[in-house]
């Protein structure tokens, strides 16, 4: 069959669905429909090509030697399939794209932690209302007056002004 010719990754359409944007989807639907009848379109070939009946043309071509000159020729010629040159380039790509990926959920999960954390804080503070300047102090101690750097806070000292 054609599938045995090309080694050709399948693709898990249903996957691929789950990532495409909504603006894009019309976009992904012609992509999988024109991919859809490629890939029917080479399954419906045969594995080679049929084969040439050499003896009909030495019979209908009036020059002798012509058909064997193009027979020998089409036997001695050869068609290399291409090379894959991207393959490699595109697995290294995908690995770092995964470790990327991965570090950054760890990155993530470790920052959900923190903001659960403030989150409790914030849940079981006393409610703002409520609160005192000490009490607000003790909740948020990065707000509390440093005396020693700024000793006459709101005021300025009367030999500055």
């Amino acid at each position: 069959m054609a599938s045995r010719r090309f080694a050709v990754k399948a693709l898990d359409w249903v996957a691929f669905a789950e990532r495409v944007p909504p603006n894009q989807k019309t976009m992904f639907n012609a992509l999988k429909t024109r991919s859809d009848a490629i890939s029917a379109k080479l399954t419906s070939l045969p594995e080679s090509p049929p084969a040439i009946d050499w003896s009909y043309y030495r019979s209908a071509v009036a020059k002798a030697g012509l058909v064997d000159e193009f027979e020998k020729k089409f036997k001695a010629m050869q068609i290399s399939a291409p090379i894959d040159t991207e393959s490699s380039a595109i697995d290294a790509q995908e690995a770092k794209a995964n470790i990327d990926a991965t570090a950054h959920v760890e990155s993530s999960k470790a920052r959900v932690v923190e903001l659960e954390k403030q989150l409790a804080k914030f849940t079981n503070m006393i409610p703002f209302d409520q609160m005192t300047v000490d009490d607000y102090t003790d909740t948020f101690p990065e707000t509390k007056l440093d005396m020693v750097k700024y000793p006459y806070w709101p005021h300025r000292p009367i030999a500055d002004l």
